[in-house]
């Protein structure tokens, strides 16, 4: 008897992928145009409640082809670069930021307002983009499954910040950036 029931669950699974084979390759070309790829965005944004936007100057264009920049060579996917890009927004509207005295959250500095306390980096190395966005890189791959997590949740593991929900209103923005400058 379990024999037949085997053979009989085997056979059902065997239709069901023989039909995947041929009806899903071909069901997912029919209805797709032949320019759809040349004109996909290169991230899609999962935006999370009310957005916020700023105009940018040159100085924080250029940190934000920095910061682009860096996920590359780090070699990773244009969400690492919205991730990286929403926490900078969040965290110093993309402006290298010095000690800003009484006004500074204790040592914080640069790009993701890094602590050279918390084992960032010296002074000089959280103030470089490059560096910065490579240190804040390195702890969002050791985040499993950042890629899949609402940009908010995989920001704040990295930054544990006082404001962990923070980082969401910056997506929308975050994500035309990479768009913009990630293919030039």
């Amino acid at each position: 008897m379990n024999t037949i029931l085997r053979k009989s669950i085997l056979g059902i699974a065997g239709l069901a992928f023989t039909g995947g084979v041929f009806a899903g390759p071909i069901a997912a070309h029919a209805d797709t145009p032949a320019h759809a790829a040349s004109t996909k965005p290169v991230a899609v944004a999962t935006v999370q409640g009310e957005q916020s936007t700023i105009s940018l100057n040159d100085e924080q264009t250029a940190n934000v082809k920095a910061i682009i920049a860096a996920t590359k060579k780090a070699g990773l996917p244009e969400r690492a670069a919205v991730v990286s890009i929403a926490t900078s927004l969040q965290e110093s509207k993309l402006e290298n930021l010095g000690h800003l005295g009484d006004k500074n959250d204790h040592d914080s500095l640069g790009l993701f307002q890094q602590r050279p306390s918390s084992g960032w980096g010296s002074p000089e190395q959280i103030t470089d983009p490059e560096y910065s966005t490579l240190a804040f890189l390195k702890g969002l791959k050791q985040v499993d499954g950042w890629q899949d997590m609402p940009l908010t949740k995989a920001a704040q593991t990295v930054q544990v910040s006082a404001y962990p929900d923070a980082y969401a209103q910056w997506e929308k923005q975050a994500t035309d950036l990479v768009n913009q400058h990630w293919t030039k």
